[in-house]
């Protein structure tokens, strides 16, 4: 009897293995073959569900982001107790920051599908698909902060989502080049949400 494939699963290992090389390398002169190894696949297999290096680009760039909310969710999940609007703002920006081995590979992927983004429209498309989820997120998480009190007074939920997340975009690159720590970094993310939500 013919052994059965997920298919889903395949181009996931496919995607996978393309997002470690991209965390290790970069993605310039990244061919289907060096993928085909590092997935542990032969070149038809990748052929079969990817046509060309842009498809598999493309469907790894979304599964790259869709790793991240992952992360987020088993993080919030953990805890005991619901999360308050101000634990799941601070999770969301702290996972945005290389400070674990994953969080450290989905920023290096980030960078390496961001380059490639900035000339190829399509996959500028893909790429940018996650940032209004995210403004969304935090927009609600703030918005009922502010119902129940506990944000400070003429905070523009909306606004202060995106500010939030243009804070850890701005401290990742330090702590690749080792101008800040990981602790040092959060500590700022702290600062500001002491700023913004009441004790």
């Amino acid at each position: 009897m013919p052994k059965r494939v997920d298919h889903a699963a395949r181009r996931e290992q496919i995607a996978d293995a393309l997002i470690r090389i991209a965390s290790r390398e970069g993605l310039e002169g990244v061919s289907l073959r060096d993928v085909a190894a590092e997935a542990g696949v032969s070149m038809g297999a990748v052929q079969h569900y990817f046509k060309t290096k842009e498809q598999m680009l493309l469907f790894a760039t979304a599964h790259a982001n869709d790793k991240v909310t992952e992360r987020i969710r088993e993080h919030l999940a953990r805890a005991d107790v619901a999360p308050t609007p101000r634990e799941v703002v601070r999770t969301v920006m702290i996972e945005m920051l290389p400070v674990s081995p994953e969080g450290r590979s989905a920023l290096l992927v980030s960078i390496a599908f961001m380059l490639r983004a900035l000339n190829q429209p399509e996959m500028a498309e893909v790429y940018n698909a996650e940032w209004p989820k995210v403004v969304r997120l935090l927009t609600n998480e703030l918005r009922a902060a502010q119902e129940h009190g506990l944000l400070v007074a003429d905070i523009d939920p909306e606004r202060e989502a995106e500010l939030l997340l243009a804070v850890p975009d701005g401290l990742a690159a330090g702590i690749l080049l080792g101008m800040r720590s990981g602790d040092e970094a959060i500590a700022v993310i702290d600062y500001h949400l002491d700023r913004i939500f009441r004790s």
